[in-house]
């Protein structure tokens, strides 16, 4: 889906806006969000990407990402992915970390990560973008990305270490 997404200097001050296409093909800096949502005895909500999705299909990734779109807030993206992806809205998350991340070639982001605490029973994840979700603690992904037999998303691991 070609979105308008803000472009943004080192300082993340915003500088145009491009279409979610030009700011890939030309490795423009933009902005992305991530959420770690949790139960409530601690285990992380995980997704597997579908399979055609055009970066890291089937691999596991964060509980939600999402790129900022333009004039939008961290926040705001945050919120809306909850809801797009998990089919979730009211939820209470706080920021953990803003960092700069290179996902992929060309694909240059300022990002902020969230935490929050999900409602299992409540998740209704969106089927065109997931393929399944689980539910693992934090040691069981450290083993599983360490027995290397799983796929995951490279920027799911850095945000894990």
């Amino acid at each position: 889906m070609d979105e308008k997404l803000d472009i943004v200097n080192d300082e993340d001050i915003v500088t145009g806006q491009e279409m979610r296409s030009t700011v890939h093909q030309l490795g423009l800096q933009h902005r992305g969000v991530h959420v770690f949502l949790f139960t409530a005895d601690g285990k992380m909500l995980v997704q597997k990407r579908s399979a055609d999705r055009a970066a890291s299909p089937s691999a596991l990734d964060c509980s939600v990402s999402e790129h900022v779109k333009a004039g939008e807030s961290y926040l705001d993206a945050a919120m809306r992915g909850m809801k797009e992806e998990m089919g979730v809205d009211g939820i209470e998350i706080k920021p953990l970390v803003k960092f700069r991340m290179n996902y992929g070639v060309n694909d240059n982001e300022i990002s902020v990560l969230y935490e929050g605490v999900v409602d299992p029973g409540k998740v209704r994840f969106d089927p065109v973008e997931i393929a399944e979700i689980n539910y693992y603690s934090l040691d069981e992904l450290q083993t599983m990305i360490e027995d290397n037999n799983v796929k995951f998303c490279g920027w799911f691991v850095e945000l894990l270490n």
